[in-house]
């Protein structure tokens, strides 16, 4: 590896590892959400012509904040007035550089993302535009990967995010920490922003891996950090339970080669058992209080796999009426196709397409990579592999992720020939 290539890998790396803290560490000092965000992508800019030439600093995270920080104060002295042209910078002592969270329960929080994620939540802004705003800038994800947490094309994210972060200079949003009053109605957003950051983590949109560790060990510190936080609250300790069940199939979900293997052909003894007890000691500590929502539902589900002996031992019936459940907090595309699947292993292939057939209009799962491979999965299991086939085709060209498309491709090559 030459010198270059190592310190564009270790630039990588370090936008992986390093990109929320460096932007909170700016952020407090710029106390501005576009200029943090332009100051610390020109501190990567910086590292890649810098680091070929003199070498990784033995701290990269440490390097890009002070490189980030230096911009921002640069930015401060060259424009003197810049609090009153960026409005969403003001606060009452806007010269005086305050910690944001004296005086208020954000004394708690043991880390600058999650700090960051419950005030980049702000109610003026739509939930979508909260979750799309703070995965940006606080979890680094890009549009792209952004884009797909949300089925819309990246131009639409990439104008969402935009209109977010104009909405709050338009409208003069104080960048302060929340009130501890304020705290439980932004909740809901942080929640869903963790779950997104796991779920890209769990299944990249696009790359040669089945898996981003990186991320999901971010969404797993920050669900700790909640659960710490909130420990009485059920749909805080559920999301924690939902990442742990989930994250506990992960040796068995790629064999040597790291193709993708279903859950049906899981080898279970690879499952960890330990993050399986720890998530159903939590759910069961969930499930006995009163604010029970979608992730105690979701977390259920999960449960439900991790506790089955054998594929053929699944209780469907159960997972169905979970969905059923589901659909009532969470009533979505998604979470009707996904009962559409449960129904078709409940109640056969057939009874599965009647589920799914009223999807097929849903624009919103009009380039949903699962959609079509879900169908082709029934179409083969009655025997339709002509059509199955088609099916499998149409995800390989929704999906952007390399060890997927190769999934669909050796289901379509164990299809029988089609005479």
């Amino acid at each position: 590896m030459t010198a270059e290539s190592s310190a564009v890998a270790a630039v990588e790396d370090a936008y992986r590892q390093e990109w929320a803290k460096v932007v909170a560490t700016t952020l407090r000092v710029v106390r501005d959400l576009q200029i943090a965000e332009d100051c610390v992508q020109e501190a990567f800019t910086s590292a890649l012509l810098k680091w070929p030439e003199e070498g990784v600093p033995d701290r990269p995270g440490a390097w890009l904040t002070t490189v980030a920080v230096r911009n921002a104060l640069q930015v401060h002295r060259r424009n003197a007035t810049l609090a009153r042209k960026l409005p969403h910078l003001h606060t009452d002592a806007q010269d005086v550089p305050v910690d944001p969270a004296a005086g208020t329960a954000f004394v708690q929080l043991p880390d600058d993302r999650l700090r960051l994620m419950f005030t980049c939540c702000h109610p003026a802004l739509s939930p979508e535009a909260r979750v799309a705003l703070t995965l940006r800038l606080v979890c680094g994800l890009t549009s792209g990967e952004v884009a797909k947490a949300f089925l819309v094309t990246q131009p639409t994210m990439q104008a969402r995010i935009t209109r977010a972060k104009k909405k709050i200079a338009d409208a003069g949003i104080a960048y302060r920490t929340p009130e501890p009053h304020e705290f439980d109605e932004r909740l809901s957003s942080v929640l869903d922003t963790v779950h997104l950051v796991f779920n890209e983590g769990h299944l990249p949109a696009s790359g040669d891996r089945l898996t981003r560790i990186d991320l999901i060990d971010a969404a797993l510190q920050l669900a700790r950090m909640l659960h710490e936080l909130l420990p009485h609250s059920a749909e805080t300790t559920s999301l924690l339970a939902l990442l742990l069940l989930t994250e506990a199939r992960r040796d068995a979900r790629t064999d040597a080669e790291g193709s993708a293997i279903d859950l049906e052909r899981q080898d279970r003894s690879l499952w960890d058992q330990a993050g399986i007890g720890e998530g159903l000691q939590l759910l069961a500590s969930a499930a006995g209080q009163r604010d029970c929502g979608r992730y105690t539902v979701m977390a259920s589900l999960a449960a439900v796999h991790d506790t089955s002996p054998s594929w053929a031992a699944t209780d469907w019936p159960q997972i169905v009426a979970l969905y059923d459940v589901l659909q009532q907090h969470w009533p979505t595309p998604v979470v009707a196709l996904a009962r559409a699947v449960a129904v078709s292993f409940a109640s056969g292939p057939d009874t599965g397409l009647a589920a799914l057939e009223p999807l097929l209009a849903e624009p919103a799962l009009a380039t949903y990579t699962y959609l079509p491979a879900a169908r082709a999965d029934m179409l083969r299991r009655l025997g339709r592999f002509e059509e199955a086939g088609a099916g499998y085709r149409e995800a390989m060209l929704l999906t952007a992720n390399d060890v997927e498309a190769r999934f669909f491709q050796e289901r379509i090559d164990g299809l029988p020939p089609v005479h």
